[in-house]
């Protein structure tokens, strides 16, 4: 146990069974702030064992490193291991997130359980649909019953609501049965507001904050036992788990002012690790700085993470399909800024960014890295859930508009990500849900979310209370709808995409030379080239004569002497 400002520090375990009772076993201190079980202290261990710490005769805590919370994060951890007999994954070879078709889902609303185990029974449908990698939101332990997870506090454990870690094992070996990679959103720049016991045992946390709460200590003193703390869950996922890669959540909000970044230390550790395994291991990063440098080998001056998500790819081609303008989109929306992102991966490239009212960003040296390190997507958790309402595009698209986006970002160059149910324009929404104990937080989370959203002109009286119990049902997705014919020509044309997209090499081709983007504004078209292969959208509501004769392959509608109908996309050769 890592404690550096204790005197004292005890261990107290409590069995298990009709006989259950409590024993404390003062630990002995050891260099470095460190405290360790004395070797002649016999405890006998077992499934009903739980224990915890206390500090300076303060109240039991549990383990900072727990990997199973029981009964809550508020209460005493217990010891877990995965039965390595239980693995049937040895044939893995693993899944490089490199070009492949990423499924993002949220565990608690994916299915109406919303545990790990009930979502092992809806991966046959994303073999089917043809994805490679499925992306959990964040699993770690919080207070509480559901919410979007990043108000984790255990960071070693598992949301015992969604199964336990046991439950996360079983997942992962049924993914890999399956040829589905797995990447966990993991989350190091904060910790939840209830649960996180971290500074009663030292300095894991800075005077620094950030918009969710107190920054971790990445750069200030004792601060090297903090990253350790941060590597060790990180590889540990890898190793005991067997995931194939994580999603690190905000990484602007990581404030580390060291020469080596905690990045960059967190993907040389990933390298040497899948170097040992002999198995891809991949960390994507979630940015707003629009900076190159994350995914930059570390050769040539980078940090070495495999991907980053692409928020301006989004917004470029959103903006173009919707007509939205509102807020951080106000910069997006025309032809040339979507050409400009097919190409450049970046629009904000040291550009002025209106919504920040600054320069932003930098310039992607487009022939040193491949255009498969931007994650491209039509929405995600948050471009959908903090909308407020949670309305999905297909609330306000029609379907023609829903393949204009779809086609853009599955056949380009980019590495390509769903969120779940897109794929067959549910029309559940996806709703910022909490379910906090206290009624002082849950009171303050849902005033400030309807206090956020009237600062951007939003109703207030339309967001959904958070706290609320059916916000979270409402989340849920309705696996009756795939089988509804309007649903299932939607989910028919993205199983097309994806198979283009796996089958012809160009629309596969990682490069960024391997792009082209063509457009009159005027005439209402735009193309996105890829090699012989053309993507024509229409994404006006008038009739658009195509600008040259296709060997059409995959259309929404069906041109008819040259002329498409509006919110149309045509794919074909040149």
């Amino acid at each position: 146990m890592w404690a550096p400002e204790a005197d004292r520090v005890d261990l107290v375990v409590r069995s298990g069974g009709s006989d259950s009772r409590s024993r404390s076993v003062p630990l002995s201190a050891d260099a470095g702030g460190w405290w360790r079980v004395p070797a002649d202290s016999a405890i006998e261990t077992g499934p009903d064992l739980r224990y915890g710490f206390s500090i300076d005769g303060g109240p039991v805590r549990p383990d900072p490193r727990s990997v199973r919370q029981p009964e809550g994060v508020h209460e005493m951890s217990a010891l877990f291991t995965v039965d390595d007999s239980s693995w049937s994954d040895a044939g893995w070879t693993g899944r490089d997130v490199h070009g492949a078709v990423i499924y993002e889902l949220h565990l608690g609303t994916f299915t109406p359980a919303g545990t790990l185990d009930s979502a092992i029974e809806r991966l046959d449908h994303l073999v089917d649909l043809g994805v490679d990698l499925v992306e959990l939101m964040p699993v770690n332990a919080f207070n509480g019953t559901h919410n979007w997870g990043y108000d984790g506090v255990g960071w070693y454990a598992v949301q015992e609501t969604y199964g336990g870690p046991a439950a996360l094992a079983r997942f992962v070996d049924a993914c890999h049965a399956k040829g589905l990679g797995v990447v966990l959103d993991v989350v190091y720049n904060h910790l939840g507001p209830s649960g996180n016991y971290l500074p009663d045992f030292g300095p894991y946390l800075s005077e620094g904050t950030t918009s969710w709460g107190s920054s971790v200590n990445l750069s200030g003193p004792d601060s090297d036992e903090v990253r350790a703390f941060i590597a060790g869950t990180a590889l540990r996922w890898f190793t005991e788990f067997h995931v194939d890669g994580l999603r690190l959540d905000a990484v602007h909000a990581l404030a580390d002012h060291r020469a080596v970044h905690i990045l960059e230390e967190l993907a040389a550790a990933t390298d040497a690790l899948s170097a040992e395994l002999g198995r891809p291991l991949s960390l994507i990063a979630e940015s707003d700085l629009n900076d190159p440098r994350l995914f930059l080998p570390r050769s040539a001056g980078g940090l070495g993470l495999a991907a980053q998500w692409d928020d301006d790819i989004h917004h470029a081609v959103h903006t173009l399909v919707s007509g939205e303008r509102q807020g951080y989109y106000a910069d997006f929306g025309s032809f040339e800024c979507l050409a400009k992102v097919l190409t450049g991966g970046f629009f904000h490239d040291g550009t002025y960014s209106s919504f920040r009212r600054r320069c932003h960003g930098r310039p992607i040296p487009t022939d040193r890295v491949p255009a498969s390190s931007l994650l491209a997507y039509t929405c995600t958790h948050d471009q959908v859930g903090n909308r407020a309402i949670g309305d999905r595009p297909s609330a306000n698209l029609d379907g023609g508009q829903l393949a204009i986006k779809a086609a853009l970002i599955l056949l380009s160059p980019f590495t390509p990500m769903l969120f779940m149910g897109e794929e067959w324009a549910a029309a559940t929404p996806f709703q910022f849900f909490t379910s906090h104990p206290e009624p002082e937080l849950g009171r303050a989370t849902a005033e400030g979310r309807k206090a956020e959203f009237a600062e951007h002109g939003w109703d207030s009286g339309d967001v959904p209370d958070p706290q609320d119990p059916e916000t979270f049902e409402r989340s849920k997705l309705d696996w009756s709808e795939p089988a509804r014919p309007d649903h299932a020509r939607v989910l028919d044309f993205y199983r097309s995409l994806i198979a283009l997209r796996k089958t012809e090499a160009a629309l596969h081709d990682p490069a960024f030379s391997s792009v082209d983007a063509e457009f009159d504004e005027a005439a209402g078209w735009f193309a996105m080239h890829r090699g012989e292969w053309s993507v024509v959208c229409v994404p006006g509501d008038a009739p658009v004569s195509l600008p040259w004769p296709l060997d059409i392959r995959l259309a929404w509608e069906q041109p008819a002497d040259g002329v498409s109908p509006g919110h149309n996309v045509i794919v074909g050769l040149r």
